[in-house]
């Protein structure tokens, strides 16, 4: 068995729909970063690659190479998966946080957890996020940030 655990954090800017978990969520902001700024795949990713203790997304997809400018985060992720699987090993299950305090995403968490179940081949049973909010506390709650978090399970194959 093994455990991953992975974490990340996104300014917010004005915009029209926010990546989580690679479904585009009606919004008025939107997260800036290199690639396309899906706060919980690049965690998901850090914990599939600490998991296995294969270095992290910086490492793999360094914001300084022009070629990851854009980037769809879900290349990552399938990298990563990849990674995971030459290894051995299979996902036992995910359990994630996505602190945002609007919009409200927990009425796409079906289509957000549907989403990772197809990223991994998995069922969604697998596979949670839970909302929370900042408590109107910065940068979550003055809606200047997204962080998420995730855990992931891992078994080897052959166990």
């Amino acid at each position: 068995m093994r455990i991953g655990i992975g974490t990340d954090l996104h300014r917010l800017e004005p915009g029209d729909s926010l990546m989580i978990g690679g479904v585009a969520v009606p919004s008025d902001v939107r997260a800036v970063g290199h690639s396309d700024a899906d706060a919980l795949l690049h965690a998901l990713t850090d914990a599939l690659l600490g998991a296995i203790a294969a270095g992290d997304i910086g490492e793999w997809f360094p914001d300084t190479d022009p070629a990851n400018a854009g980037l769809d985060s879900r290349t990552m992720l399938a990298a990563a998966w990849r990674e995971v699987q030459s290894r051995g090993f299979r996902l036992v299950n995910l359990d994630a946080v996505v602190q945002l305090e609007r919009p409200k995403h927990s009425p796409h968490r079906g289509e957000i957890r549907a989403s990772l179940a197809r990223e991994l081949g998995c069922s969604e049973s697998q596979v949670f996020v839970k909302a929370k909010t900042g408590e109107r506390l910065a940068p979550i709650g003055t809606r200047e940030a997204i962080a998420t978090t995730v855990v992931v399970l891992l078994e080897s194959e052959s166990a």
